[in-house]
């Protein structure tokens, strides 16, 4: 369900999703359709997406709502999500289509706030777009 939101001077929407790990943050979106591979895609010093076959080739995760399908990859993968938090690289809030394994355990390690299943399509939003995620719902600014 995809509700519009009018306020003092922003238009914008809200996503319900289902909670996996609590909490909010808000930033700006990075949004990807394509799986994430924590361990091997992302440079754990630096926040920076170094696959260079992945859409967010080049770009940094760091105090982004990752926006993305699923992770992809061995579960060491949910102690790569833990070693971008004690790096200060990490994404602010991940949201994604229905959260695997790796995603949960890394952020419930790292305290990130996860959400999946939302009840819209999450690719409607795009990068760069103002999001702030609190608890199982996305408000997104237009």
């Amino acid at each position: 369900m995809l509700e519009t939101v009018e306020g003092d001077s922003e238009a914008g929407m809200r996503v319900r999703c289902r909670k996996i790990v609590s909490g909010s943050g808000e930033g700006e979106a990075l949004v990807t359709t394509q799986p994430i591979n924590f361990l091997t895609m992302i440079d754990l010093k630096s926040g920076v997406v170094k696959d260079e076959k992945h859409e967010l080739h080049g770009q940094n995760i760091t105090d982004k709502v990752l926006v993305f399908p699923n992770a992809i990859g061995s579960s060491v993968g949910a102690y790569s999500v833990y070693a971008l938090k004690i790096n200060n690289v990490a994404p602010r809030a991940m949201v994604c289509n229905k959260a695997d394994m790796t995603t949960a355990s890394g952020c419930a390690i790292a305290n990130i706030p996860l959400v999946d299943q939302p009840d819209t399509d999450i690719y409607a939003i795009k990068s760069g777009t103002k999001v702030k995620l609190d608890e199982n719902l996305i408000e997104v600014a237009f």
